[in-house]
């Protein structure tokens, strides 16, 4: 479930525990540059998913929100710039056509940028926050 672990401007609020060992620490490191990055970019409603126990497409999730489409593609190239120059070796992105939902997949962070509409409308912090349910035997 997101919560807040600090102060985080503008609404902005992480859900991340900083996980063990050097590859993780870097991770954290990682997911903490990406939150800054994107309030430095003016998106807003920023909110992380810790994706652990949950999925294997990746380790944290991060929503947020562009005012319009423009806003949500030039958070997104830029973004894509950063995490390029951090030394991510992939970065992938999707639906920069449109720009009213953008993903931007670094490996181990995934990053959905949206229109405020598009995101009430899919709504992915309520279904990525629910816990997984306990795998029943037949």
């Amino acid at each position: 479930m997101p919560t807040s672990t600090g102060a985080a401007p503008k609404g902005a609020s992480t859900a991340a525990k900083a996980p063990e060992g050097s590859a993780a620490s870097a991770l954290a490191d990682l997911l903490k540059d990406v939150v800054d990055w994107l309030d430095e970019f003016k998106a807003e409603e920023i909110v992380t998913i810790d994706l652990s126990g949950k999925s294997s497409i990746g380790d944290f999730m991060v929503v947020a929100s562009g005012r319009t489409d423009r806003h949500v593609g030039a958070i997104a190239d830029q973004l894509r710039q950063k995490l390029k120059e951090s030394g991510c070796p992939t970065v992938r992105v999707e639906g920069l056509e449109t720009c009213d939902w953008v993903l931007i997949d670094s490996g181990d962070i995934i990053v959905h940028v949206f229109r405020p509409e598009v995101r009430d409308f899919y709504n992915l912090e309520k279904m990525w926050s629910v816990d997984r349910p306990a795998d029943a035997a037949h």
